[in-house]
């Protein structure tokens, strides 16, 4: 049965408790939407990775003090994540400031604040609008548009048919263009 079927709350327990082998499915099912936040943040393949360990090292060290409030694990890394990446801006400035060697040709020469922010408020939004979808429709987002599972994948995972996993994901993701339009406008 594959790990992340128990659910996010139970491997958080299990995790919290010293398991590294639920850790690890945790990060599977994480590592690929806290990147693209993470790249959508920083701006450069590094440093989105180094954020991305930053993080996933930080919720490692914090899972004994978690109470999970979702059924995802997702909206707590984000937060982790977004924090990780403006004190690695940070750090990148302070350092570019004090250092006699000049400007680093691999750092963006500005750090474009407001597409960050506008990044966070999106991602906000998409966090929002699947929470108000079905629990089924919650799981078909995380594989499909988190994870990047196929439709047939993600049918057998959830023991679905494909065409339920297409039509619903269609659904979904007008779903949620339509509650980030709305938001924006």
């Amino acid at each position: 049965m594959p790990e992340h079927a128990d659910g996010d709350a139970a491997l958080v327990a299990r995790a919290a408790s010293g398991s590294e082998h639920a850790f690890r499915a945790l990060y599977r099912a994480y590592v690929r939407p806290v990147y693209w936040l993470a790249h959508g943040l920083v701006g450069t393949p590094a440093d989105a990775e180094d954020v991305t360990q930053e993080t996933f090292l930080a919720a490692w060290r914090r899972l004994p003090e978690l109470t999970l409030e979702s059924e995802s694990l997702l909206p707590w890394l984000a937060t982790i994540c977004r924090f990780q990446a403006a004190n690695r801006v940070r750090r990148q400035r302070r350092d570019r400031e004090h250092t006699a060697a000049g400007v680093d040709e691999t750092l963006p020469a500005t750090v474009d604040v407001e597409r960050q922010v506008a990044t966070s408020i999106l991602v906000d939004q998409i966090l929002a609008a699947v929470r108000g979808l079905s629990p089924l429709d919650q799981q078909i987002f995380r594989l499909c548009a988190a994870e990047g599972y196929a439709y047939q994948a993600a049918a057998d995972e959830l023991g679905v048919s494909h065409g339920v996993v297409r039509n619903r994901l269609s659904r979904i993701r007008t779903h949620v263009r339509t509650a980030t339009e709305t938001e924006t406008a």
